[in-house]
């Protein structure tokens, strides 16, 4: 029997190949039969000031950033923002599915330069309004100048059917340092793409933490490139999935000169029938010499039908160097769990507690408090959502 595949977007109005499963970067996204329906592309859709007023305060970090970059459908609302857009290009060329089909797509996107420090936290806000499938695709450019320092957040929220494609290239200049986090919240029937490229100089800092919870399909890309010595990098991230949702994370972490530090952390959180998979390599080069790099995944699965697929790597083309990889899953651990309950507490919230104390190892990496607080009160929402009698 012949399984006829509907054409997405891509395939549609441009011609692009989408990934599938016989590429070892895409085995377990194919792209080809996650995708369902066709999503147009630049589809200009009207808002109304109550549907994105709504999803506005639908943020977990509505009353934490101190100022706003916003974009509605696509597009740059002045409208909602605080911040301005400046006008910065963008200088990603690898040819890789989800950037060519961005820069197919793409109608706009942030352009933010600090110069200084920033006090309060800047978040950038793509909201998509429910209204007929289509593609929305926007290229982001964050450049952190030399000895500034900012905290970002990045959300993703929504209603509907979409597809939503992000290219973010962040380039963090000498002495500078960036606290970034990423909130994956789509709506449940969307799609999710991403790519983030980070460029990092001579004695930076950089600490990225992303939380994935929403969209039924999920793919994010993520390469940091140490281009100067003296830098550290620590990139964490979370996924908190149930029904049928399907996350695959790829991280790239590349130490080109001597004497840098990387950390990556990702704990992921699985019920139900969903399906998470992490994707990590550490490439150490020939004369970075002096590198230590660390990187770890673990995963919760919460039922009997979840799944988590690891692939951790490592190229060290250097010979004086401490790097190391691991990856576990499993379920809770039962011993625990008996001790909570000898304790007088229920199975429901001591299973709460161990998930959360598991999940809360990967918020460790943000230093604002804050923005913490409002990761584990989304956690601790999804949790109470997610409860399973003993």
């Amino acid at each position: 029997m012949n399984v006829i595949v509907p054409k997405t977007a891509a395939e549609l109005n441009y011609g692009l190949s989408l990934p599938h499963r016989k590429m070892e970067d895409w085995r377990w996204t194919d792209l080809r039969q996650l995708i369902d329906r066709p999503y147009p592309p630049r589809q200009t859709v009207i808002a109304s000031t109550k549907d994105v007023g709504r999803l506005l305060k639908s943020s977990p970090f509505a009353k934490v950033a101190g100022t706003r970059m916003v974009f509605v459908n696509g597009h740059y609302s002045a409208e909602h923002s605080q911040l301005k857009n400046e006008h910065l290009a963008s200088r990603v060329k690898i040819d890789e599915p989800v950037i060519n089909m961005n820069a197919a797509f793409a109608t706009d996107g942030a352009r933010l330069k600090i110069s200084d420090t920033a006090d309060t936290p800047v978040e950038l806000l793509f909201i998509s309004t429910n209204a007929d499938p289509r593609t929305i695709a926007t290229r982001n450019v964050i450049e952190i100048e030399k000895g500034a320092s900012a905290t970002l957040i990045e959300t993703h929220l929504g209603e509907g059917a979409y597809l939503s494609n992000s290219v973010t290239e962040i380039s963090v200049g000498e002495g500078a340092r960036l606290d970034r986090v990423k909130a994956e919240l789509e709506a449940t029937d969307a799609i999710h793409l991403s790519h983030a490229e980070f460029t990092l100089s001579k004695n930076t800092v950089l600490n990225d933490f992303t939380l994935t919870s929403g969209a039924k399909t999920n793919r994010q890309n993520g390469t940091v490139e140490f281009k100067g010595q003296g830098t550290d990098a620590k990139i964490s991230g979370a996924f908190m999935l149930g029904g049928k949702q399907h996350a695959d994370t790829r991280l790239m972490i590349d130490h080109q000169v001597p004497r840098c530090t990387s950390r990556e952390l990702f704990k992921c959180v699985m019920d139900d029938h969903a399906r998470g998979i992490f994707q990590g390599k550490v490439v150490v080069q020939r004369g970075a010499q002096k590198t230590d790099g660390k990187q770890s995944s673990h995963a919760l699965l919460l039922s009997e039908t979840a799944e988590f697929d690891a692939k951790p790597e490592l190229e060290i083309f250097a010979d004086d160097v401490i790097c190391g990889h691991g990856a576990t899953s499993g379920d809770l651990n039962h011993d625990h769990l008996f001790y909570l309950m000898s304790r007088g507490i229920s199975a429901s919230d001591a299973k709460s507690l161990l998930i959360a104390a598991f999940v809360g190892e990967a918020f460790d990496v943000i230093v604002h408090e804050g923005i913490k607080e409002a990761l584990v009160k989304f956690s601790n929402k999804w949790l109470s959502e997610h409860r399973r009698e003993a």
